[in-house]
């Protein structure tokens, strides 16, 4: 063998080598990293938008990210909605809806998409999916201005992934509890 074809060959299996050593490096890593879920480097507050809500469950339903901000919409005469964003990005509502006295849970439901196929609680009072959940509040839940309405809840992610119906239930039940101990509720 010349030493040219000798010369050659170490030229191409130096680089060939390198690169197959960088390629599995690059998989082991992304493979370690998609084992943890993103990191919450955010604080949630105790209120959002002037309810006072406990902050792990809702952190429990919201993406990774570095900043949290909140804002209040409120998009017509009886809804009142507090849209939560991670990194500018809208990820969750929490919301009050007023609705025509004596209609179910069942009925409010469809009107919000994410709550298709949930889980009705025993009480009724509740249908929950893994990504968003409706919540009616006690009958004594009454204001002035909506005197023949009755008040509900809603919980809706906005395309984060986020798919647990148990944190979503915990987190309306806890929400609709502090609407009813609200000033929402007269």
């Amino acid at each position: 063998m010349s030493a040219r074809g000798t010369l050659r060959r170490r030229r191409f299996i130096g680089p060939a080598v390198s690169l197959s050593a960088a390629v599995a490096l690059a998989a082991t890593l992304s493979a370690c990293s998609g084992d943890e879920p993103p990191r919450k480097a955010y604080t949630v507050p105790a209120s959002l938008c002037g309810i006072t809500v406990e902050p792990a469950l809702v952190k429990a339903v919201l993406p990774g990210g570095d900043s949290l901000t909140s804002a209040t919409q409120k998009p017509n005469g009886g809804t009142i909605r507090c849209n939560l964003y991670v990194d500018d990005k809208l990820v969750l509502s929490l919301a009050q809806a007023w609705w025509s006295e004596g209609k179910a849970t069942a009925a409010v439901a469809p009107a919000y998409p994410g709550t298709k196929d949930g889980t009705m609680s025993e009480d009724e009072r509740f249908i929950y999916s893994g990504q968003a959940g409706v919540g009616r509040t006690l009958p004594s839940c009454k204001t002035s201005e909506h005197p023949e309405q009755d008040l509900y809840t809603t919980v809706e992610t906005r395309d984060t992934g986020i798919d647990d119906p148990e944190a979503i239930e915990k987190l309306l039940v806890a929400y609709t509890k502090a609407v009813e101990g609200s000033a929402a509720c007269g």
